[in-house]
């Protein structure tokens, strides 16, 4: 199978590193020109030519915005330009009790993790359902399934997305563009690592072993029994964007090592 996204342009948001940094690498190594975006000037332009080196000739565009308000994603939407592929990356996590997470917590994560997709998808899909074409990815995660208690608050976003995304679907059901959750389990990101450095240092154990009792530890259900790469979760985003996945829409695919115990 030959993924090939020549004349294709792709938005990954909070694509400065982690998940969403190797899901524009890899589209970009399969020809699409690649739209980083980022908080802020410096980690966008960081960004850029890190993926620039690590993809030698590779069409890449930056545009910085922060995504958790309406001006944010306006001021994103003004730097673009017509956009075939949209991967809604962008996401805030992070335990806290219920009780103690307030309502501008609540409200900080549902625009976030849920309103920057909305915006968004509400913007560039008229353009791709009249061209008959385009692929709207939404990065959920298990626990969108899973909900974990010290993380209510994240939780709820996350499934959330799981209803928005299947509601697009059928909302523009029939014109050639797909729209589809990828459901991430523990992952050994950017984040993971920084949260590890001084365990790390420590023990002197590697990260990959770290993540493997992190998962053994707090998702024993897991079938790998271990954490996800960036690149694995990547290769999900990467099919479900290409012509060869145009008969799954709708779906809410899972890279999460098996964490959720069920068959479906």
């Amino acid at each position: 199978m030959k993924i090939d996204f020549s004349g294709k342009t792709a938005l990954v948001t909070a694509s400065t590193g982690g998940i969403g940094f190797a899901i524009a690498r890899e589209l970009a190594a399969s020809g699409a020109a690649v739209i980083l975006n980022g908080r802020s000037e410096e980690s966008v332009a960081k960004a850029t030519r890190k993926l620039q080196d690590a993809v030698p000739g590779a069409k890449l565009q930056g545009a910085a915005a922060n995504l958790q308000d309406a001006t944010g994603v306006d001021n994103l939407l003004k730097q673009l330009p017509a956009v075939d592929i949209l991967v809604n990356n962008a996401g805030i996590y992070g335990p806290q009790d219920f009780y103690e997470t307030d309502d501008a917590t609540w409200e900080n994560y549902w625009q976030t993790n849920v309103m920057s997709g909305v915006r968004l998808s509400r913007a560039l899909l008229p353009a791709m359902t009249k061209q008959g074409w385009g692929r709207v990815v939404f990065i959920s995660s298990e626990s969108s399934r899973n909900i974990p208690a010290d993380m209510i608050h994240y939780g709820v976003t996350k499934t959330a997305q799981l209803a928005l995304a299947r509601g697009l679907a059928k909302y523009v059901a029939g014109t050639g563009v797909t729209v589809n959750s990828v459901l991430p389990g523990p992952t050994i990101s950017d984040g993971f690592a920084t949260m590890m450095k001084d365990e790390a240092e420590r023990t002197g154990k590697s990260l990959e072993t770290l993540a493997k009792e992190f998962v053994m530890a707090h998702r024993p259900s897991s079938v790998i029994q271990r954490a996800a790469s960036v690149e694995e979760v990547a290769n999900m985003v990467v099919y479900i964007c290409s012509q060869q996945a145009s008969a799954t829409s709708g779906a809410a695919l899972r890279v999460d090592g098996g964490v959720v115990d069920d068959i479906l």
